[in-house]
């Protein structure tokens, strides 16, 4: 796996089926979470705009006590906010990622790691969204969108290199 050990404690598992992640706390089911998936389906080719199935790791956390409705840029705060109204001044296409950041990198090499497949060059991640009224249904670029109190939640508790599994 990489040269990094993996936090055992927690386990994530993605469920596109039924749009729900669920997290295992020492092997039993701890906390599940309404979630939404990429609109394209599942698959892990460069620019499908699909979720990446299979083994990863969270390979970075990014946003730690930064305001909820933080946006991202590039993986960084760049000095917005999200609100409705802001919305409005934007382009309608923009896909937002705000308040906290985990970035996937995937653990199958030829599956979803080097190569046109590899989870985090496609930059996946788990993250925040504006759009909590489409959770439970496919709707992203192929991240993994949560409510934004959900994301604070996760990321406050969750290990970085801890396994998300796909499925």
């Amino acid at each position: 796996m990489n040269g990094f050990i993996a936090d055992k404690t927690f386990r994530v598992v993605i469920v596109g089926e039924n749009q729900q992640m669920h997290v295992y706390k020492d092997n039993k089911l701890w906390k599940s979470y309404l979630i939404s998936t990429g609109k394209n389906g599942f698959g892990e080719q460069y620019g499908s705009e699909c979720t990446p199935r299979g083994l990863h790791q969270i390979r970075a956390k990014i946003g730690d006590g930064l305001p909820e409705n933080t946006v991202f840029q590039s993986r960084r705060p760049n000095g917005e906010v999200y609100s409705p109204d802001y919305a409005l001044t934007q382009p309608k296409e923009r896909d937002w990622i705000i308040t906290r950041i985990l970035w996937l990198s995937g653990l199958e090499p030829g599956k979803n790691r080097f190569g046109n497949v590899d989870t985090a060059k496609r930059k996946i991640y788990i993250h925040g969204t504006p759009a909590e009224n489409l959770l439970g249904k496919p709707g992203s670029r192929g991240c993994i969108r949560m409510a934004n109190k959900d994301i604070v939640e996760f990321f406050d508790y969750i290990p970085i290199h801890t396994i998300v599994e796909i499925k």
